[in-house]
């Protein structure tokens, strides 16, 4: 079976939270936060905990932007599912496999790693319709 995992697109102030990995693969390529569904958790508890782990920030779903499951977009094969979230608190710090975490202008996005710009156009689409 193929691992499952979850993406996060925060976006606050015409602005968007990435991280750097830190970690293979893509390690030092900008990334939308996001991991694995452990086997004890909902969807709902993996996008909090990986929020919080990566950037320090608790978030709440807002909707679900998309599922990702191309076998060709991570080398580890995993399927993700991607939510745009609302911050409920916390300060952005880096954590976890983050070795930053940092807002960017939607305007000027750095390249991203795998398919993450295609997760970012998704949900930008979605929250303008």
């Amino acid at each position: 079976m193929r691992p499952f995992a979850c993406d996060m697109i925060l976006i606050e102030n015409n602005k968007i939270l990435l991280i750097r990995r830190s970690r293979q693969p893509f390690k030092d390529e900008w990334a939308i936060p996001g991991g694995r569904i452990e086997d004890n958790e909902t969807v709902e508890e993996c996008l909090k905990r990986e929020m919080k782990e990566e950037t320090g920030l608790d978030v709440a779903s807002i909707r679900l932007t998309g599922i990702y499951s191309d076998p060709k977009r991570d080398p580890r094969l995993i399927i993700a599912a991607a939510f745009l979230v609302k911050r409920l608190g916390g300060k952005v710090r880096a954590g976890d496999d983050a070795g930053e975490a940092k807002w960017f202008s939607l305007n000027d996005l750095p390249p991203l790693c795998s398919d993450h710009k295609k997760i970012v156009e998704d949900a930008l689409n979605l929250s303008l319709s």
